[in-house]
């Protein structure tokens, strides 16, 4: 309604529709969706219900209503209009979220614990590092969501088949003006769909980063692990058959939402190519991911808030999984100083290797090894296990 009352009030400003009746059509036209639909199921056309149940509402002005358009044009302005401002709750529960994470960035700057490659332990970083990777991960989200909006806000009134042979070019490029949109350069009957395309693309990499740091929270939570988890209520259950469970239940779910985001984008990508100057095959498909994919994201953006801000970071874990492997995560700090010494880095890796793969207390055992402490001294080679050169 607001595309049409937009399009009648610039016509009228250039003499082609009375004053009195863009003022009419503004102060009296309403929407009544329950009459809406009965009009639709006898003519089984919605912009056709939309327009005619309008007009009731107004009376003579109607006439004027939907002048020199097509159903397409109120169709995807609107919804360009509806995905823009839609963008903008996103960008602002985004932000939320950055907020979050930062917090914990600087409140674990210092706190240790083991970094893991291949699920394995690697060397030490900390858990504000972390952090600071999950942050800047979703300040990228946020720079790609405020370009899909950019991408996303335009609009198009050039009529069927898009030749403007009924309505004025500068109408179009006026109404989009008074409603916040850029004029499609080029439309067909509609606004290309790489255009959205590109948007729920956006949504889909977005739910891609909220699982990675929910997929992180739930490794971390494991039994065997039990360095970090998700807030869990005082009054909260975790299994309806044993009373010790505690599930990391919100990250598996956002793990599940993400999925649905992917699929979104899938559909939207099928959606670009369609017939001529236009089917309505991608018409089905936007009733759906529309709002459901700007819900979903919504959710899963306040839902990983929620994570964050209540996560429960046991250090004193970190700690001692830090110290499982006796030493061996500081076995590159060994290979450097051999080969700076002059041995040849593939025999300098099987001496190290040897050691770090049997256990124990892996500093004492390479210090027995006369292969290496005829190039580095006791004193040299305890200085290579200090955590805070890695930090």
């Amino acid at each position: 309604l607001e595309v049409e009352l937009a399009v009648v009030e610039e016509q009228a400003a250039r003499g082609e529709v009375p004053v009195e009746a863009a003022r009419a059509l503004r102060a009296h036209a309403r929407i009544d969706p329950a009459r809406m639909r009965e009009i639709e199921a006898e003519v089984q056309h919605d912009i056709i219900a939309f327009v005619s149940a309008v007009a009731e509402t107004v009376g003579d002005p109607a006439r004027y209503l939907h002048l020199g358009l097509t159903s397409s044009d109120v169709v995807d302005t609107g919804f360009a209009l509806q995905l823009r401002d839609a963008a903008d709750l996103l960008l602002a529960t985004l932000d939320g979220l950055r907020a979050a994470v930062k917090v914990q960035a600087l409140r674990h700057r210092r706190t240790r614990m083991i970094g893991r490659t291949h699920g394995i332990h690697a060397e030490p970083i900390t858990f504000g590092l972390k952090c600071a990777g999950w942050y800047a991960e979703l300040g990228r989200d946020r720079r790609r969501l405020v370009a899909a909006r950019a991408e996303i806000a335009y609009g198009k009134l050039s009529g069927a088949v898009g030749t403007f042979a009924n309505i004025e070019p500068a109408v179009e490029r006026e109404v989009c003006a008074r409603l916040g949109l850029t004029p499609e350069p080029l439309a067909t009957q509609v606004v290309p769909r790489d255009r959205h395309a590109v948007f729920f693309a956006v949504l889909a990499v977005l739910g891609g980063s909220c699982e990675r740091i929910a997929t992180e929270v739930r490794h971390l939570q494991r039994t065997e692990v039990g360095e970090a988890a998700e807030p869990f209520g005082a009054g909260q259950k975790g299994s309806s058959a044993m009373p010790h469970k505690r599930n990391p239940i919100l990250a598996e779910n956002l793990a599940g939402l993400a999925r649905l985001l992917r699929g979104y984008a899938t559909a939207s990508l099928e959606n670009i190519a369609l017939w001529h100057e236009r089917d309505i095959s991608h018409s089905s498909v936007e009733r759906v991911i529309g709002p459901d994919a700007t819900i979903v994201a919504d959710f899963m953006l306040a839902r990983l808030t929620r994570v964050i801000e209540g996560l429960e970071v046991h250090a004193e874990v970190m700690a001692t999984n830090l110290a499982r492997l006796g030493g061996a995560i500081f076995s590159e700090q060994v290979l450097l100083a051999l080969v700076r010494r002059g041995v040849m880095r593939d025999q300098a890796y099987r001496w190290i290797q040897r050691h770090v793969l049997a256990g124990g207390d892996v500093q004492a055992r390479l210090a027995a090894d006369p292969d290496i402490t005829v190039h580095l001294t006791r004193a040299e080679l305890a200085g290579l296990f200090d955590i805070d050169y890695h930090l």
